[in-house]
């Protein structure tokens, strides 16, 4: 693989969550122990828009096995796409590109919108064609954000952009030779099915980054999709990290929402994992409608090691 490819790599998605502004300071809390092993296995079973995926696969030549799982099957799909149909998925979006640019009338442009977003609804489409309408609405709806309603339908309004990049040819190749660099697997539904496709012949280096848990009872912060993740889904996965960790070859970081900083009476986490180590690193929030909760805030790194 050359340097250019690698260097390009990066989510071909904007995700709610995104780890990309904090890979520096993920990258400092990784364990030593991932250079020091001839090989490893790396799993990620809240895979999101990719961010730790694509710097992992960059960063350590000696990972030979992935699992990535999501509970979006849509963004999943979209994995396998990049990864096996790369040449079919550009021609599509080259396309809808042109088409989508030569409507310079914003009313005419949010009605293609809307068309495409009831299509993604609505048909149940094949792979590919769902892959490029999941492409053509992430680059073009507010934000680029990715919210279902309770029924399952994707439900964002459109976004205002004069000259969005519908097809970012340079990053699905580069992250399409990434994801054929190594054997992977791609998984949906529950995380926890993660737990039994771990190498019991290699080091498992486990990344949690699951839907955090709300800072105040008025926060959406996990709500983007329709399965919600409650109070009882984040004690469910302390039990996965604790029943990881027993097993002696598995290595772990989860990030999550720093509750006790912004409540001092919140001891949430600190009492979920009791006994691992916690280090708190500084993120930037930018979803939100009131530009008063944007900014820096403490979030939470656990590990086992």
């Amino acid at each position: 693989m050359t340097t250019a490819v690698t260097r390009v790599a990066r989510p071909f998605v904007k995700w709610v969550g995104g780890k990309g502004q904090l890979l520096p300071q993920l990258a400092q809390s990784l364990p030593h122990q991932l250079d020091e092993v001839e090989e490893f296995t790396y799993v990620e079973p809240f895979v999101g828009g990719g961010a730790m995926l694509f710097f992992m696969l960059q960063r350590f030549p000696n990972i030979k096995r992935v699992v990535i799982n999501d509970i979006n099957k849509r963004l999943t799909d979209a994995y396998l796409v990049v990864k096996e149909r790369p040449d079919e998925l550009v021609a599509q979006l080259r396309k809808i590109e042109k088409e989508y640019k030569r409507v310079t009338d914003e009313a005419a442009r949010k009605q293609v919108y809307l068309n495409m977003r009831s299509r993604f609804n609505e048909e149940q489409s094949d792979v590919l064609t769902g892959t490029v309408l999941l492409f053509f609405l992430n680059k073009t709806c507010f934000n680029g954000l990715y919210r279902e309603n309770s029924r399952g339908e994707f439900n964002v309004p459109f976004g205002r952009y004069a000259n969005p990049i519908i097809c970012n040819e340079t990053v699905i190749y580069a992250d399409s030779a990434l994801l054929n660099n190594c054997d992977l697997l791609i998984t949906d539904g529950d995380y926890y099915k993660t737990v039994d496709l771990l190498d019991n012949g290699t080091i498992n280096f486990v990344y949690f980054d699951p839907p955090y848990r709300p800072l105040s009872a008025t926060s959406s912060f996990n709500s983007y999709v329709k399965e919600q993740f409650d109070d009882e889904s984040q004690r469910r996965l302390s039990y996965c990290c604790r029943e990881l960790h027993e097993l002696g070859n598995v290595l772990w970081m989860l990030s999550n929402a720093d509750c006790h900083a912004a409540n001092p009476n919140d001891t949430f986490f600190e009492e979920l994992y009791q006994g691992f180590n916690f280090k708190h690193v500084m993120a930037s929030r930018s979803v939100n409608a009131n530009a008063a909760k944007r900014g820096k805030l403490s979030e939470l790194l656990i590990t086992n090691y």
